[in-house]
């Protein structure tokens, strides 16, 4: 009896390393380890410092993509970015606020200096109330709409005339499809 016990005990024993080295837990209860890849990257995406080799360091913030009003500005999701005529350039604000900002939610960035893939006009952020850091192009707070459901949408677009599609060199597009 003492054998089978002893036997038993190393065998668990043996399992709990393994979960262990793995980078698992025994409370994993024999659920697959993640991959150090994905331990770096979920580290990286959960508010860690992005490193230059990073997948979430390499994708630009803000970049370009063809539509039927032409080339525009869009995330790193490929949705459609907008200007509100109401925004004053460089006033360091937006004046959406309130009801606006449930229909036209605010692009956030985690950086200052957000990255940028073909778009030529200045990048650069404002602070929302909330502390977050909205992005901005040409010194204008850019903008999501919340009808655009998928990439390609641009249903904002000439929204209340006020609503407007932003060129990659920081242009207001005021063409409708």
């Amino acid at each position: 009896m003492k054998n089978l016990w002893t036997t038993s005990w190393a065998v668990g024993a043996a399992a709990l390393l393994a979960l262990t080295a793995c980078g698992g837990t025994a409370d994993d209860a024999g659920a697959p380890a993640e991959s150090e890849a994905a331990q770096t990257e979920s580290a990286d995406t959960g508010g860690g410092g992005d490193t230059e080799d990073s997948p979430a360091a390499a994708a630009a913030a803000l970049m370009t993509a063809d539509s039927p009003v032409g080339e525009i500005v869009v995330d790193s999701e490929s949705m459609a970015v907008y200007y509100f005529d109401n925004d004053e350039p460089n006033s360091g604000e937006s004046t959406c606020t309130g009801d606006c900002l449930v229909a036209w939610p605010p692009v956030i960035v985690d950086s200052e200096t957000p990255k940028v893939d073909g778009v030529t006009g200045e990048v650069g952020t404002i602070e929302t109330p909330d502390g977050e850091l909205q992005a901005t192009i040409d010194g204008l707070p850019v903008y999501y709409y919340v009808d655009d459901k998928q990439p390609g949408d641009i249903t904002g677009q000439a929204v209340g005339d006020v609503w407007w599609l932003v060129a990659p060199n920081g242009d207001k597009i005021t063409d409708t499809p």
